[in-house]
């Protein structure tokens, strides 16, 4: 210091160690929302909100204010609810190698205040839809409600039924981008709810196969832990066969494209559940599983949107 004024060497320093903690900061909260699984739930809103504006006739631009706030809105409740989920789970995050980076395990955030961080954000979500229709307002806090109390309070430390549950919560996001537009009694609505109900299953078990040991060590009672590796492949196996009929329901909606688009992603991903049993690496096939089950979902999903676009 010169003059009482910074040399440059250390504005330079401190310019650095100040972007070098945002980055930490951001990183922490990337892992706190569980940046993949907040995403795969607001891609859902985004795409029946879209929908709904495509099946009632109303042009995108005079609803923006309602599509930022809806997005506003349900990112919030979705935030709040995984992160009072991680702030519920730091006992069984400490035992597993893949959460180890999430803050509540690190200590970088104290768990009174990831606790005050999840009820004041899903208040603040929760709020925020209630200015967008009453109907969207009640799936929010119903898929809240179900992740929260039902999935991470009651059922994952309890039930291999857990899984199921947790599905619930996940496939109500579509409902609640359809219904700032309009009420959910279209066949879309209903399909897409349908679809990820079931997706969630298989995507979830290839997950609790992957990582099978961490599950264990932590006392999770996921299905391939409580009843083995086998049965969980062959229930994986049925929950996508479940898949195949619901883009039928779509024709009249999306056209024969879809139809047929849809099902030959449904039937490759059969095929790749057949493996399962006969997989020298069940690991590896595991982990494909999952790869491929994100595909599934997002291009079906982004597929929806292109298809209302051109039309």
């Amino acid at each position: 210091m010169e003059n009482g004024q910074l040399l440059p060497e250390t504005v330079l320093e401190s310019a650095t160690g100040s972007s070098s903690k945002l980055l930490s900061l951001l990183i922490d909260i990337k892992y706190l929302l569980k940046g993949k699984v907040l995403v795969a739930n607001v891609l859902p809103v985004f795409t029946a909100y879209w929908l709904a504006l495509y099946f009632n006739g109303e042009p995108f631009i005079d609803h923006l204010g309602l599509f930022l706030l809806t997005m506003a809105g349900s990112t919030l409740v979705i935030s709040g609810a995984l992160i009072l989920n991680n702030w519920y789970e730091v006992d069984l995050d400490k035992k597993m190698v893949r959460t180890q980076k999430r803050p509540t395990v690190t200590g970088n955030f104290t768990l009174k205040t990831v606790l005050w961080s999840g009820i004041i954000t899903s208040i603040m979500g929760l709020v925020m839809m209630l200015f967008t229709t009453l109907e969207a307002a009640v799936y929010s806090f119903l898929g809240w409600f179900v992740y929260v109390v039902l999935y991470t309070f009651w059922t994952k430390r309890r039930y291999t039924l857990n899984t199921v549950v947790g599905s619930v919560s996940g496939a109500l996001t579509p409902l609640i981008g359809w219904a700032a537009i309009a009420p959910v009694y279209h066949i879309v609505p209903i399909i897409m709810f349908c679809i990820l109900f079931i997706w969630q299953v298989p995507h979830t078990l290839a997950i609790s196969i992957n990582r099978l040991e961490d599950y264990t060590r932590a006392g999770v009672p996921m299905l391939p832990v409580v009843s083995g590796v086998e049965v969980a492949i062959r229930q994986n196996l049925i929950y996508i066969i479940a898949l195949l009929p619901f883009p039928f329901f779509l024709i009249s909606s999306f056209g024969w494209f879809f139809f047929l688009f849809a099902t030959s992603l449904t039937i490759g991903w059969i095929l790749l559940a057949m493996k399962g049993s006969q997989a020298k690496d069940v690991k590896k096939w595991a982990q494909t599983n999952l790869r491929y089950s994100l595909i599934y979902l997002i291009l079906i999903l982004i597929v929806m949107v292109i298809l209302t676009s051109l039309s």
